[in-house]
Parts: structure tokens; C-alpha cells; sequence
């Protein structure tokens, strides 16, 4: 129960976020891709089920909420938060580094496959490759920027230690 409102809340908070704030910053070029965002926490905090569960919920109402191709964004989302939960298992997820990489080849991919759709010929593909390698880093670097304040501010790790199956002793 816990899980379902958090995985409800964070997906509500994440649309008023895109249909607000950042779409203000994305009218000038600057693109938060606040979707890969949360998609990656959720999936290295619960793992590959609940990424890609995540996922794939957030990018169906998010494809129904911007009234474009359905399932756009949940195919993408869903994978995405299927293979960031797997490699969950085993990377430092505290580290500001893994976050860092993790963000922008997250929010890479996810910008990719969306303006893939509105490619129209392959003139605009180089344009297309920068518009998601700006959306990248400017996700990666803002993305990181909060997750250490958030770490700062509760005084202990957000994701703790990768799930390490320990054998016996010998």
C-alpha cells in the first residue's frame, strides 16, 4: 500500500512539474526531463519490477496527458526503468558519479526515442542528437544538484547499499 501511493504520488508530482515549472524552461530551449528523472530514482530505490511498473504507468498518463502517440513514453520509460532497477543491484547508488552517468545516458535515450518521432527526414538528425545530449546534461547536472541536497538534508543515504547476496564464511 505504501509503495502504490508513493509510486501514484511521485507520478502526479512529476506531471504538474512538466506541465508547469519546466515548461516554462523548456519554451527556451532548456530541457529538465523531469520523467527520466524520477523514473531513475524510483527504479534504483525499488529495483527492476517496481522501475519498470514506474515506468511504464508514468509514460501511459503522460502520453495521455500530452494527447500524442499512446505508449511513446511508457515503452521507453518502462524499459528504462527495467535496466536502471537491474543495474541497481550492483552500483555504488549513493555515489554522485553513478547518478551523474546514470541521469544523462537515462535522459539521453528517453529524449532520443521521444524526438525520433518527430524527426522528419534525416536532415534533422544531428539536431535532434544535440537537443537530447543538452537535455542530458542539463537533467544529469540538475538532477544530481538535488539528490545531494536531499541526501544533505535527511543526514543519510537515499538509496543504501547494493543488494549483495553474501555466501557463508568460510
Amino acid at each position: 500500500m505504501k509503495t502504490a501511493f508513493g509510486l501514484v504520488s511521485l507520478v502526479v508530482v512529476a506531471l504538474l512539474l512538466r506541465s508547469t515549472a519546466l515548461s516554462v524552461l523548456a519554451a527556451r530551449g532548456v530541457v529538465l526531463d523531469v520523467l527520466a528523472f524520477v523514473t531513475v530514482l524510483w527504479a534504483l530505490k525499488s529495483g527492476e519490477g517496481w522501475g519498470s511498473t514506474f515506468g511504464f504507468v508514468l509514460g501511459l498518463v503522460s502520453d495521455l496527458d500530452a494527447g500524442h502517440w499512446l505508449g511513446r513514453h511508457a515503452l521507453a520509460l518502462a524499459a528504462l526503468g527495467y535496466v536502471v532497477g537491474r543495474l541497481s543491484r550492483s552500483l555504488v547508488r549513493d555515489s554522485v558519479r553513478t547518478q551523474l552517468v546514470i541521469l544523462f545516458v537515462v535522459t539521453f535515450l528517453h529524449q532520443t526515442w521521444s524526438l525520433l518521432f518527430e524527426l522528419r527526414g534525416p536532415v534533422g538528425l544531428g539536431f535532434l542528437l544535440g537537443r537530447a545530449a543538452v537535455a542530458g546534461a542539463a537533467t544529469a547536472l540538475a538532477g544530481t544538484v538535488a539528490l545531494i541536497l536531499v541526501h544533505w538534508g535527511a543526514g543519510q543515504p537515499l538509496f543504501g547499499h547494493a543488494d549483495i547476496q553474501s555466501g557463508p564464511a568460510h
